[in-house]
């Protein structure tokens, strides 16, 4: 019998000491991964690191050649939309606020260019900064009204906008993040999970179980980094992401990766059909797995950590039954032309 298999893939530049290109896609071809969605990157190795959204077309096409010579695909766009304010409140945090029809022309307009240049049809994007001292659930009109419109900005164009659970945002837990998924309310607008985004607000691998199964009508794919819950924190609602330093990989930490895999294994041949439709090759698992530290904005593994989190995955996987696909020597001889 054939095991329901996922596509692995990664964020390459935790991989990449200076995130130059080179190293990113060296680092994904010696682990054996060929798909991967940029983020912050130096094409050019001259010491410029950019974000994937503000490169130059030419800058594009000469990452494009390096996908080419190394074998790489693009699985999605690792941009920033939804990491602002939905309110110009001044709330005490350094987050900023952009007037929704100029984010739309800006920021998303921007990633959607990319990602069409960079033949993938997935934006990650998060689900806005509600103003603190106030609850997610008092702002769930107006966040699902504005990932709507940006849904259908990228819809437009053929793309598919996932939005990541993530702690202090509207979208930081399970329930709510299923609460906006059902206002969006369109076929283009899928879930990102990830465990570790779960613990990290000091949850049990129980409570992280119930969270992933509250998203998985509309689970589009996930992001696999793991957390251990820091006993010295006293928790008051929100996270200091300044203070996030456990991470850990997926078989070690207090996600329940395990309890969660083996779910997935059974729910993939639902997904799957839903996942087609929307023009995607299947279910990935993207490794994010910040090992050497994580923020907000990006986290860093080095090329050591991210082999140690993806052999994690990998024996995590093995024992949940579910297949996936590394580089083999038939996959190198078929690049190279032989």
């Amino acid at each position: 019998m054939t095991r329901p298999s996922v596509i692995i893939s990664a964020f390459a530049d935790e991989a990449a000491n200076r995130r130059t290109a080179l190293e990113q896609m060296t680092a994904l071809a010696a682990v054996g991964i060929r798909n991967y969605s940029p983020r912050f990157i130096d094409v050019t190795g001259e010491g410029k690191v950019e974000h994937v959204t503000e490169l130059t077309p030419e800058k594009l096409e000469k990452l494009k050649a390096f996908h080419a010579e190394y074998g790489v695909s693009v699985t999605s766009i690792g941009a920033r939309i939804g990491k602002v304010k939905l309110l110009n409140v001044d709330d005490g945090s350094h987050n900023k606020f952009v007037p929704f029809e100029d984010y739309l022309t800006g920021e998303v307009a921007r990633t959607i260019r990319v990602a069409k240049a960079l033949d993938t049809k997935l934006i990650r994007g998060f689900s806005f900064y509600h103003p603190r001292g106030t609850k997610p659930e008092q702002h769930l009109d107006q966040a699902a009204d504005q990932i709507r419109t940006i849904t259908q900005r990228c819809a437009d164009e053929g793309l598919v906008y996932g939005i990541e659970i993530e702690p202090n945002l509207i979208g930081e837990t399970g329930p709510l993040l299923a609460e906006l998924a059902k206002r969006v309310d369109h076929p283009n607008a899928v879930l990102i999970f990830d465990g570790g985004n779960v613990a990290a607000q000091n949850k049990n691998a129980i409570q992280v179980f119930s969270e992933y199964k509250a998203t998985l009508p509309w689970l589009g794919w996930m992001h696999v980094k793991d957390y251990r819950i820091d006993p010295t924190l006293t928790w008051e609602g929100a996270v200091d992401e300044e203070r996030l330093k456990n991470f850990v990989p997926c078989n070690e930490g207090d996600s329940g990766h395990e309890m969660i895999f083996r779910d997935l294994r059974d729910q993939l041949a639902s997904i799957e059909p839903r996942l087609k439709k929307l023009g995607l090759p299947g279910f990935y698992l993207e490794t994010e797995p910040h090992l050497k530290g994580g923020g907000q904005f990006g986290g860093f593994s080095g090329p050591d950590g991210m082999g140690v989190a993806v052999r994690a995955l990998c024996s995590s996987l093995d024992y949940a039954g579910i297949g996936y696909h590394l580089r083999t020597f038939k996959d190198i001889r078929e690049l190279r032309g032989f």
